[in-house]
């Protein structure tokens, strides 16, 4: 079969590898959709490290073949595997933090999601982490189940509420999901980005206010749109550390800063903390997603209350896995779907 594997920074193989192995509580999955995240592009350039450089986990498909302890799915069903899942009974689950679980990461899809087929470990069963597919969901939508439970999960830490205002800076495909799920929440919203498509796409998309952050200081901007106060949260949906400085300048005293973008590996801030105790200024991070949040992912795409799929702007072969990173790289399109 074939699999898209990394070798070793920037140094991607798609070549034949043999099937994986079905263990007694394995699964295997034939693979139909998966989506490129912005997490494989640091992980290509080495500048990932929250986990082990597994690429794919946005991926969905059929069920080819179950081991003989599995009697959750059958052959054939279509399903969504989640790619880590927490035990749920440690101290750190039970406080809420489940992504924090040292089970989270241990184990991942094999030998990746960008393959042909892949095997899903008995523990992401046992868990809970496989969700079977409605018929009316496609695979392309169901891609989409881990990128929109993990805003789910970051929305809901930085407790954001109706009549909240928020910035949302970056308006990449992780961004312009915030956004539709802000709308759902009824918050005010405003975008912040460098690429003036994506900027176009987020006002079409229901932002009051979007700005070209090569044009106009966010921070300054944001205080005269909303009366000099600042906004009640900014979620920063870009690894790039200059967006965590306009957060903490664009937030009003008293409001939540959202850190929900993978910072690449050596970020340094150089920032007067003084003026953050001054301004009781929250910072949280938010990492992942869990089953709660993959399930409530999986309802609103069946229900239409988001529309993933208008995010969609490339669609490669496994065997033109290089040419879609190097889009997506050069920051052309918007989400990319890897088919096989």
């Amino acid at each position: 079969m074939k699999a898209a594997l990394l070798n070793d920074i920037n140094v991607i193989e798609v070549k034949e590898v043999m099937k994986p192995s079905v263990g007694n509580g394995d699964i295997l999955v034939e693979m139909k959709a998966c989506g490129l995240c912005g997490t494989d592009l640091e992980k290509l350039q080495g500048q990932y490290t929250a986990a082990k450089p597994v690429l794919g986990h946005e991926a969905a498909g059929i069920v080819v073949e179950t081991g003989s302890d599995v009697n959750q799915f059958v052959l054939g069903d279509r399903v969504f595997p989640h790619h880590h899942t927490p035990c749920n009974n440690c101290k750190v689950c039970k406080k809420g933090n489940e992504t924090m679980c040292t089970h989270y990461r241990a184990s991942n899809l094999d030998p990746s999601g960008f393959s042909e087929y892949f095997r899903v470990p008995a523990w992401n069963i046992k868990q809970g982490g496989v969700l079977q597919l409605p018929e009316k969901v496609s695979f392309e939508e169901a891609s989409f189940i881990e990128p929109i439970a993990c805003c789910i999960r970051g929305l809901s830490r930085s407790k954001v509420s109706s009549d909240d205002t928020v910035l949302v800076i970056g308006a990449g495909p992780v961004g312009l999901t915030h956004l539709q799920l802000l709308k759902q929440i009824g918050s005010n919203i405003l975008i912040s980005d460098i690429n003036k498509k994506r900027l176009n796409i987020a006002k079409a998309q229901g932002a009051s206010k979007i700005y070209n952050i090569r044009e106009v200081d966010i921070p300054t901007r944001v205080k005269e749109d909303t009366d000099g106060l600042g906004v009640d949260v900014a979620l920063i949906a870009t690894g790039n550390p200059k967006g965590i400085i306009q957060a903490l300048k664009a937030v009003r005293k008293g409001g939540t800063v959202c850190l929900f973008g993978v910072p690449v590996v050596g970020s340094i801030l150089n920032y007067d903390f003084s003026d953050i105790f001054n301004s009781e200024t929250s910072i949280i991070s938010s990492y992942g997603a869990t089953e709660t949040e993959t399930k409530k992912s999986l309802e609103m795409i069946e229900t239409h209350k988001v529309n993933p799929t208008s995010l969609i702007t490339d669609r490669f072969t496994l065997e033109e896995f290089r040419e879609a990173v190097s889009k997506a790289t050069k920051g052309e399109g918007m989400k990319t779907i890897i088919t096989p």
